[in-house]
């Protein structure tokens, strides 16, 4: 993935010193559909500090999800530009984060919260996100899980929004979330997360998130297929044959 600007390397992906393994499912997915082809995963978060917590929440996410064996890009926010700030979009961190949008089956949403509700670096990057792209729909169908961290107690505002985000970007949010409190108390020096329930909640989350994307893998496009974007396209569903059935009827 060298050719990719704003990925983000993960560093010890084999190392999980929170996670009790004895405990955990390998393939979480069992009995729900295939593993393979591995499924795709892009993690979003929504914090430029260079200890950012979102990011390293989203790093606990993608170890995991490897261990899953999914394969997994993290997308860096760093030169994202403000909607609208260029004509037409055109930056190449919006091209790029269209571009895994695209190529992803599911996605991973998390964002501090901040002033009760997600940051303005999280927005801005579902806000370049449109509902439909050269033909194509960057977010419909995908698969979501949310989570947020948060400077002090615990709160659920911002995970909220994320999913009312998702639903309007058509996407199948699961039903499980995280929200990290005093995030600052829950990682080490090194940017890893300590043994906690926050920390098992996350492995709760990704679990489910490997098993909707596998369970609805089959169905995804059938999920999507709307009766106005075929009218829009032209697209009638019945053949000529039936066509004639339904003339013939009337």
């Amino acid at each position: 993935m060298s050719e990719y600007r704003y990925l983000r390397s993960l560093s010890d992906p084999d190392h999980l010193p929170a996670l009790k393994s004895e405990y955990l499912h390998r393939n979480p997915a069992s009995g729900l559909g295939a593993i393979d082809p591995p499924p795709r995963i892009l993690l979003l978060y929504g914090s430029l500090r260079e200890r950012s917590f979102s990011r390293l929440a989203v790093e606990e996410a993608a170890r995991l999800l490897q261990l899953f064996g999914c394969e997994t890009r993290i997308f860096d926010p760093l030169d994202m530009p403000l909607p609208d700030q260029y004509p037409g979009d055109d930056h190449p961190a919006v091209h790029e984060l269209r571009e895994h949008s695209l190529w992803s089956e599911a996605q991973v949403w998390c964002s501090p919260e901040r002033h009760g509700t997600i940051t303005g670096i999280m927005k801005a990057q579902i806000d370049h996100l449109p509902l439909a792209y050269k033909g194509l729909r960057p977010t419909q169908g995908r698969t979501l899980a949310v989570m947020q961290v948060c400077a002090g107690s615990q709160s659920f505002n911002t995970v909220n929004t994320l999913r009312v985000l998702g639903r309007w970007m058509r996407m199948v949010t699961i039903p499980n979330q995280s929200s990290v409190a005093k995030a600052y108390e829950e990682f080490d020096d090194a940017g890893r997360m300590k043994p906690s329930a926050y920390y098992d909640r996350i492995v709760d989350v990704m679990e489910e998130l490997v098993r909707f994307t596998v369970l609805l893998r089959p169905y995804a496009e059938q999920l999507v297929d709307r009766y106005s974007e075929r009218v829009e396209r032209d697209l009638p569903v019945a053949t000529p044959v039936e066509a004639a059935g339904i003339a013939v009827t009337k």
